[in-house]
C-alpha cells in the first residue's frame, strides 16, 4: 500500500474506524502536534550521544504512540477502539511522570530568573527547551478537545512539559 492515496488532496483525513474529517478539525490538529512533539524528542534522543536520557526519551514515546491513537478516535467510537485490543491512556503513565519530575528536583536542580536555551552552550539542553515548547503547544491543541478528551491525556502533557524543563535545566547544571 503506498502512503500517497491521493484521499486527503481535498483537504480531508481518515480517523480511526474509517471517520473522514477536515484537516482542521481539532483532533487532527492535537494529533499533529503530538506527532510533532514525538519528531522532536527524537532531535533530542539524537543530541542525546552520551546516553544521558534515551532511555526515558523512547517511554515517552512509546507513551505518545498511544495518546496520538485514542486523539485519532472520535468518542463516539472508543468502545469500539477498546474492543480492537487499543489502550485507553490512563492516569499511570502520568504517575510515572511525577516521579521523574520529582527524581530530578531530588538531585539538587536549581534555577533563578528566566531560561534562556541554548545559553549553557550544550545541544541537548536547547533541543530539550525546543522540545517543551512543542509540549505545551500540543497541551493547548488537546485543551481545545474540551470534554472529547481524557483528563489523563491533559494531564501527561502538562507534566512532560515540566519534566522536559527541569531536565533541561539538570542537563545544564551537569554539563
Amino acid at each position: 500500500m503506498s502512503i500517497s492515496t491521493r484521499r486527503g488532496d481535498g483537504g480531508e483525513t481518515e480517523l480511526m474506524f474509517g471517520r473522514r474529517v477536515a484537516k482542521n478539525h481539532p483532533r487532527v490538529i492535537a494529533g499533529g502536534a503530538v506527532d510533532e512533539l514525538n519528531a522532536a524528542l527524537g532531535l533530542v534522543r539524537a543530541a542525546d550521544t552520551e546516553h544521558y536520557l534515551r532511555e526515558f526519551i523512547a517511554e515517552v514515546q512509546e507513551d505518545l504512540v498511544v495518546l496520538m491513537g485514542e486523539l485519532a478516535t472520535l468518542p463516539e467510537d472508543f468502545a469500539r477502539y477498546e474492543a480492537g485490543g487499543f489502550e485507553r491512556f490512563c492516569v499511570g503513565r502520568v504517575d510515572k511522570l511525577d516521579a521523574r519530575g520529582a527524581s530530578v528536583e531530588g538531585q539538587g536542580v536549581t534555577f533563578k530568573g528566566w531560561v534562556f536555551p541554548g545559553a549553557a552552550s550544550d545541544p541537548l539542553a536547547a533541543h530539550l527547551d525546543y522540545t517543551r515548547t512543542v509540549c505545551r503547544r500540543a497541551e493547548r491543541e488537546a485543551v481545545m478537545l474540551g470534554d472529547d478528551i481524557s483528563e489523563a491525556i491533559l494531564a501527561y502533557l502538562n507534566r512532560l512539559s515540566d519534566v522536559l524543563w527541569l531536565t533541561a535545566r539538570q542537563r545544564e547544571q551537569d554539563a
